[in-house]
């Protein structure tokens, strides 16, 4: 693993690192705010990729082991999640966000369970703390979708910088026991569980809120875009999503056969399943089950990397931050959406 360990890391750093450059060049262009949010957010990806590689090649310490917890641990599922608000504010997929907020801080409870079994719980009344935080967080994007859905990113993104000040002042001062780091003695990559339990159960509102609002957008982008058959009507709400998804693929597969699928259709399907592999792998991690994250990290960027590739709504152009443009899409054929 120990080779691995290195590469793989070094990987999603340059990986990441590129392509938050890019997405950078294109918000500097248009000025959409869920690029810059992505930005943002492949950024902390490639931070903590970071402390990864450096700790696999000089050593950890329990520097390296803050940063990784509060850039990789906290932060990248929920600047991308965000990101996806943003880009899909037009919609009430706003009412989803909620819901996956909602969930996130239900999750404080499982993983105070685990902390039980450890011997190590957080103290209940921060359990109770973090799932109403959520509740008024997730009831607060409900209002703000259903009055001026168009705030709705300004809301989330509010909220997540708040989050982020308080998570960053708890990473940066909580008690670290023994070498101020813990890794896991067979593969030898970060567990989180030296940080204590009271920030131990904030993983949930930020990484599944985050992982669910990254893929769960990609495949509703997969829905808008697509050739569709509508066999219920939109009153049914996500559950018409799901039932016309599945109805119009065979649709879809004819478009694509024919070349006229829109480009966005397989872009956001690659950046569903690259959001899915590491928030699995991720989740495993939490639970001692650690050979596959180092590979699932870079998996998951290169596959959301690939899907904005070949998106025409994302990249319509690529540029270093020189301002040289390496490649501009001509125009094509029309595309089926």
């Amino acid at each position: 693993m120990g080779v691995l360990n290195t590469v793989l890391p070094l990987g999603s750093a340059l990986v990441s690192s590129l392509f938050a450059g890019f997405v950078f060049d294109q918000w500097m262009q248009r000025r959409r705010a869920f690029q810059l949010v992505w930005a943002l957010g492949l950024t902390w990806y490639a931070v903590g990729a970071g402390t990864e590689f450096l700790g696999s090649t000089i050593g950890w310490s329990s520097g390296l082991y803050r940063a990784w917890y509060l850039f990789g641990a906290l932060l990248v599922a929920a600047y991308l999640g965000a990101g996806t608000v943003y880009l899909l504010t037009r919609t009430s997929f706003g009412y989803f966000a909620a819901f996956a907020v909602f969930t996130g801080g239900l999750f404080s409870q499982l993983s105070q369970l685990r902390l039980v079994k450890e011997g190590l719980p957080a103290p209940q009344g921060a359990v109770e703390l973090v799932i109403g935080i959520t509740t008024v967080a997730a009831v607060a994007m409900v209002v703000t979708t259903a009055a001026r859905r168009e705030l709705t990113g300004h809301v989330v993104m509010a909220l997540l910088v708040l989050a982020t000040a308080v998570g960053a002042f708890l990473v940066i001062t909580a008690p670290l026991p023994g070498a101020g780091y813990v890794l896991d003695p067979a593969t030898h990559a970060p567990v989180g569980t030296a940080m204590p339990g009271y920030l131990r159960i904030m993983s949930g509102p930020f990484n599944i809120a985050g992982a669910l609002c990254l893929v769960f957008g990609a495949v509703y982008s997969v829905y808008v875009y697509m050739p569709k058959r509508k066999v219920l009507s939109a009153r049914f709400g996500a559950l018409a999503v799901v039932v016309n998804l599945f109805a119009s693929l065979p649709r879809a597969v004819v478009a694509l056969l024919q070349g006229r699928l829109n480009s966005r259709v397989p872009a956001t399907i690659l950046i569903a399943v690259g959001g899915f592999i590491p928030s699995v792998t991720s989740g495993l991690n939490r639970f001692g089950v650690t050979w596959a994250f180092f590979l699932g990290e870079f998996l998951g960027v290169l596959l959301i990397f690939t899907g904005f590739l070949i998106s025409e709504e994302v990249f319509r152009n690529l540029r270093m931050p020189t301002g040289i443009t390496l490649w501009q899409r001509p125009e094509g054929r029309p595309e089926v959406g």
